[in-house]
Parts: C-alpha cells; sequence; structure tokens
C-alpha cells in the first residue's frame, strides 16, 4: 500500500516516514501543501496522512483543492490543534478522519488501515446537481450562483434527496431519513415540503429538477434540470 505523508517539521516527516515505511507503506513524503495535491492528483496512493500547518497552502485548504478536483483518496488529517472548532472544519473540507499530535503509532496505524479498507470513493464536501448546489456544512444553497433561502426541514429533504440524487425515492424512505422516529403523520406532508421545494429551487429559475415518478415518489434528476413538464 502507498501513502502520501504531508508534515512540514522535517525531523517528525523522517521519524513518521520511516515508521510508516516500516510497517509496510510505500510512503512519499513532501512538507509543501502545493506539492502535495501535484503529488496526489497523479498518483493513486491509498491513503494521505495530512499535516493542517504547512508554510504555503495549509491542510484545510489542500484537502478541499484535492476534493474540487475529483481527487477522493482518503485523508487522514494530522495536526496539534485539538479544538472542536477545527476537527469539524477538517472534517467538513472533504477529510476522512482527524488525529491530534502528539500521537501513538499504533493509533496511527489503525487508523490507517480503517482509510485504506475505506478506499477512495466519492464523498463531495459539497453537492452539485447541474447549477444547483447544496452545501451541507454551510448549510447553503443556490441555484447558479444565486443564494436560495430553505427552512431547516426544507434543507434536510433537499440534502437527503441531492445525497441520491438520480435515485427514485419512496415517501416513506423521506419521512425516515428526514423525519424523526416520533413522526406518525401522513406520508402526504411529503408531498407539502416538494410543493415548498419547487417554490424555491425550480420555479423562480424556470426548472423542472424535483421530478414526481407516479405511484413510486420523487427523484432529484442528476443534471439539476428536466424538461418543464407540457
Amino acid at each position: 500500500m502507498r501513502v502520501l505523508l504531508v508534515e512540514d517539521a522535517p525531523r517528525l516527516r523522517e521519524i513518521v516516514a520511516r515508521r510508516l515505511r516500516e510497517e509496510g507503506y510505500a510512503t512519499d513524503a513532501t512538507g509543501a501543501g502545493a506539492d502535495a495535491v501535484e503529488l496526489a492528483l497523479r498518483t493513486p496512493y491509498d491513503a494521505i496522512v495530512l499535516d493542517l500547518r504547512l508554510p504555503d497552502l495549509d491542510g484545510m485548504e489542500a484537502c478541499a483543492s484535492l476534493r474540487a478536483r475529483g481527487c477522493w483518496t482518503p485523508i487522514l488529517m494530522l495536526t496539534a490543534r485539538d479544538g472542536l472548532g477545527d476537527r469539524v472544519d477538517g472534517l467538513d473540507r472533504g477529510a476522512d478522519d482527524y488525529m491530534t499530535k502528539p500521537f501513538e503509532f499504533p493509533e496511527l496505524f489503525a487508523r490507517l488501515r480503517a482509510l485504506v479498507r475505506r478506499g477512495a470513493c466519492e464523498r463531495p464536501a459539497r453537492l452539485a446537481c447541474g447549477d444547483l448546489v447544496v452545501d451541507p456544512a454551510a448549510h447553503r444553497v443556490s441555484r447558479g450562483g444565486t443564494a436560495i433561502e430553505l427552512t431547516a426541514k426544507e434543507f434536510a429533504l433537499l440534502e437527503y434527496l441531492a445525497r441520491h440524487r438520480g435515485a427514485v425515492l419512496s415517501r416513506d424512505q423521506l419521512i425516515d431519513a428526514v423525519w424523526d422516529e416520533s413522526y406518525r403523520g401522513d406520508s402526504n406532508l411529503v408531498d407539502v415540503y416538494v410543493r415548498r421545494l419547487r417554490d424555491r429551487i425550480d420555479r423562480p429559475f424556470g426548472r423542472h429538477s424535483l421530478v414526481t415518478v407516479r405511484g413510486l415518489g420523487y427523484r432529484l434528476a442528476e443534471d439539476g434540470d428536466q424538461p418543464a413538464p407540457a
């Protein structure tokens, strides 16, 4: 298995790279964020160990850049910052795991094994369906660059549809995913919220992306648009 280590402290980079190699990982190492992005884009790594504090492009920016450019290699973010806000920000930028310094090598190896088992699958920080963009971390929605205001429940419904774009989702599936277990009402509530969403994400823009599949449920078009119904 091949790992990219990104750490700006030369001595620590040398120690961690040596231990990774002793553990059996083919390890490339760099101390610069920009170099890390270029290496990761041209090399099929099994995992990336990415320090947060780098001299040119910090770990958050490097992670976001890789995800934006379609690189889904699992990323373990490594940093001396242990605040909740930093951990949340790192995960929202597309990191898969977060580990603070100082750390023990057995834990580092275990976390890497878990990431490698998971593999590289698409986990975008933002969900795009054509020009309709849903940003779960920032809790924002836009269409063609125009911001769209949604209630919390409308946002939750749209986010779930966007995460399963192209798939037909039944009313019961949507109820289970968006409403909590205490809800025992009529599944027609979904129809009400779908109409509200259409009034916000489709009709003002002359679009028809939230499609009714008669007798089955709803789907959000993968490209974010469908011809308006006749």
